[in-house]
Formats: structure tokens, C-alpha cells, sequence
């Protein structure tokens, strides 16, 4: 089933030219041409089904430092405080607050690798609290357990996936950008090795600058005109809660399951990193850059079906301009819940808390994390495509940095001062067998 969100109404025309095309309506897509609006940029976003319909609205809202990739952490860093500035300087309500994240462990491993990363991260400024048996028993004293120890966040927190894109879309239009939803980008029209245009569905817009903000159909899309971009994406499950929740932390993780506090006054809850590979042309095609990360994380995945053949993303197959597309044929990618994932996560969540026995399983639903092989995005103009701008593979973290990465995506395109280096997210690094490998935290 689709998950929980807010409408956001379409503007009436399409244009006839635009300084920008944004490509997809999640949540990059709406923060760039946010940005890219209050340059004074004419800004069109096209979306060939809702605004923040897929992966934008399927996680679990987690905005955070806590752990993230050397590379990454800058931008987790800036979009913490651009969040909150969003709310400030729109009134539009995204839910984000910062709530603190709480991690339980009772394995050393784990607490040595949490240790390791906070070493790290007080050279870089940011807060983060090692807790000891005692400290963990305390802020974890809705489990009942005794651990070993775990990690506060304190200045990290979350946001509301079913408002936040939306949200952004209508400050966006405030601004004077159009949004098309129901509207696909069909490809891209070129002069000179440059872009010249952006062809939809319901015609074309004549611009020398797209921003290619697909999610899981962005390599499909760069496949079109020759350019080579890993994706692979991992269909994971998720299910919500109706339940007081009084006493359960706004956000705790743990690695029997993680939960999150809605706005509703329920939870999300989920199981990190469980999901279903469904094979595809496209996974073939990548699978010995993906090999590393599947055999790290082989215990908590597991073989899919025909899945994602039937949703079109990652299949083979050839466009035309003037002709229907996998993406018109599935407007929002809306996979099959894993009812045994369902099952177990919320056995595991009652286990974890008990007080969760009176609540009842309101909504599940699954959606495609779209992946890079060192789970980094990619973020930059493409070098054989001038004027194509990717904004792509954020590996599941691409909400709670939505902020920073649209902010750094308005930079590249108007030549600003970038927010933080763009050099490490440049796509071009997959081009090469040396490019980096996931931070061992």
C-alpha cells in the first residue's frame, strides 16, 4: 500500500522554457529547485507520479549524524540547520525536530565501531554520547533489559516523510516554480553536446540545465544517452503503529529493530538494513561492484521475485521520445510488502518493548532504496552530458540530508560558493575500479 501523504496541487501549464528542469518530485529534487528558486531562477520540477510519492515517503524520517560516512557527514552537518531554517523562513511544516537518537547494543563490536565513529566525529565538531551499561539501561528503561551500552545523539532528530516533500513543493511554488505531477520526463533533447531541452509526456521544455533527481529510475535514465551510473536498489518493508508511546524514545535503534515516533503519536518501526533483492537486468549488469556490499550485508538480505521486473526501473529496454515509457506504465513504484518481514518486526518490536503488546499494525508498506556500490550519492554534472546535473543514489540517507543536498545541487547550477566539497559525491568516481569503498564504523 502507498504510505501516509500530503497532497500538493499542480500547476496548470507546463512551460515552454525554464533556467532549470528538475526531474522527480522527491525530496532532493523539491529542496533544488527550492534553492534554485530563491536565486531567482525560473524552475520547473517534472514528476511522473506524486511529490514525494516513492522512496521520500516510504522511510523512516531519520535526519542524523550519528554514523554517517566520512564523506557525508559535512552535508548530514548543514542540513541539520537547514531544516529547522526551512520551517523559519517558509512556515511550512515538515515535522522536523530535534529529538536526539538513541542506540542500544549489547554487542562489543558494535559499541567498538560506535566508539571509533565518535572519535571521529569530535574532530569535526559533532556531539555524540558514548553510554555506559548504567547510562543505556536508563534512557533504553522501556525495554526492561540491561545492555551493554549504546550511543545518545543528542543535536540529531527527525522529520515527518509524509509532510516534508510536499512542504517544500509548496514553498517552492510560492516562489514562482511550477510542479507537474503526473508528468514524465521522456529524455532529454541536445545541441552541441549540451542539453537543450527536457521532452515529457505532455511536451517539452526548452532549458540547458536538468537535474536528474529519478531515485531508483535514475540510471535507467542516464542509460538512455550512454552514460554508465551503478544503481541497485534493495526493496524494504515497513509497517506503523497506533500507540500511545508515551514512554518509548522519539527515535531508538537497535539491531533487532528500529522505531521512530510520527506525528500521529504512533511509530514507525522497521528492521535495519532487512530487505529483498530482486533481480533485475540492471542488477546483473552492476553486480560486481554491488558484490562487496551484498556479502557484508548477506545476512539481513534475501532473494526477491519478479518484483522489480514488473515495476520497470531497472530494465534494459530503450525510450523514445514520442512514445510511452516504463515510467508512465508505473507512475509510483509501489512493491510488495514482505508479509514475513511485517511478522517479524513487530515480534521483535514487543519484544524490544514490551508495552507495545496493546498496539495494533495500522499501515505497512515497502519501497526501493536505491544504492551505490560505496553507498554514497552521486551528486554532479555529468562530463559527457553537459548541462545534466545527477542527484542520485543516496542509499537510504537521502531524506534526513534532502536539505544540504539540494542546497549544494542550487550551487553547482548557479556557480556559488558550494555548501561542502562537492568532489567526493562526483558520479565520475564509478568510471574508475578505485573508487571508494563504505567507512568501516
Amino acid at each position: 500500500m502507498p504510505a501516509p501523504l500530503f497532497p500538493v496541487e499542480s500547476s496548470p501549464d507546463l512551460p515552454t522554457h525554464a533556467d532549470v528542469v528538475v526531474i522527480g518530485g522527491g525530496i532532493i529534487g523539491v529542496f533544488a529547485a527550492y534553492y534554485m528558486a530563491k536565486r531567482g531562477m525560473k524552475v520547473a520540477i517534472v514528476e511522473k507520479g506524486r511529490v514525494g510519492a516513492e522512496q521520500s515517503s516510504r522511510n523512516w524520517g531519520w535526519c542524523r549524524q550519528q554514523n554517517r560516512d566520512a564523506r557525508e557527514l559535512p552535508m548530514a552537518t548543514k542540513s541539520l540547520a537547514l531544516w529547522k531554517q526551512f520551517t523559519a523562513e517558509t512556515g511550512e511544516e515538515t515535522g522536523f525536530q530535534r529529538c536526539g537518537l538513541l542506540y542500544l547494543s549489547n554487542s562489543e563490536k558494535e559499541l567498538a565501531g560506535w566508539a571509533r565513529w565518535g572519535e571521529f566525529a569530535r574532530t569535526v565538531d559533532v556531539k555524540t554520547q558514548m553510554l555506559t551499561a548504567e547510562q543505556a539501561a536508563q534512557r533504553g528503561r522501556v525495554t526492561g533489559k540491561p545492555w551493554k551500552g549504546g550511543v545518545f545523539a543528542p543535536t540529531d532528530g527527525t522529520a515527518d516523510p509524509s509532510r516534508a516533500a510536499p512542504a517544500v513543493a509548496r514553498a517552492f511554488l510560492k516562489l514562482g516554480g511550477t510542479v507537474h505531477q503526473g508528468c514524465a520526463a521522456r529524455g532529454v533533447e541536445t545541441e552541441g553536446g549540451r542539453i537543450s531541452a527536457v521532452v515529457t509526456e505532455n511536451g517539452t521544455i526548452r532549458t540547458k540545465v536538468a537535474v536528474l533527481a529519478g531515485g531508483a529510475w535514475a540510471s535507467s535514465f542516464c542509460r538512455q544517452y550512454g552514460i554508465r551510473f551503478p544503481q541497485a536498489s534493495i526493496r524494504q518493508t515497513v509497517l506503523s503503529v497506533a500507540t500511545d508511546g508515551k514512554e518509548i524514545p522519539a527515535a531508538l535503534h537497535t539491531t533487532g529493530v528500529s522505531m521512530t515516533r510520527r506525528v500521529d503519536g504512533g511509530y514507525t518501526l522497521a528492521i535495519s538494513g532487512r530487505g529483498r533483492v530482486d533481480p533485475t537486468p540492471q542488477l546483473l549488469r552492476f553486480a560486481p561492484q554491488f558484490l562487496p556490499m551484498f556479502q557484508r550485508r548477506w545476512r539481513n538480505l534475501a532473494p526477491g521475485g519478479l518484483e522489480g521486473v514488473r515495476s520497470g526501473h531497472e530494465g534494459w529496454s530503450r525510450w523514445r521520445l514520442d512514445k510511452p515509457t516504463p515510467m508512465e506504465r508505473m507512475r509510483i513504484l509501489d512493491p510488495k510488502v514482505d508479509a514475513s518481514v511485517v511478522d517479524l518486526t513487530y515480534k521483535r518490536a514487543v519484544a524490544l518493548v514490551p508495552t507495545l503488546k496493546e498496539s495494533s499494525v495500522t499501515a505497512a508498506w515497502a519501497g526501493y532504496v536505491d544504492s551505490t556500490p560505496d553507498g554514497v550519492p552521486g551528486i554532479g554534472e555529468m562530463s559527457n552530458l553537459r548541462g545534466l546535473v545527477l542527484a542520485a543514489g543516496f542509499s537510504g540517507h537521502g531524506f534526513g540530508i534532502g536539505p544540504g543536498a539540494g542546497h549544494l545541487i542550487a550551487d553547482i547550477v548557479s556557480g556559488a560558493e558550494p555548501l561542502v566539497d562537492p568532489r567526493p559525491y562526483h558520479p565520475d568516481r564509478f568510471l574508475s575500479s578505485a573508487w571508494g569503498k563504505v567507512a568501516d564504523f
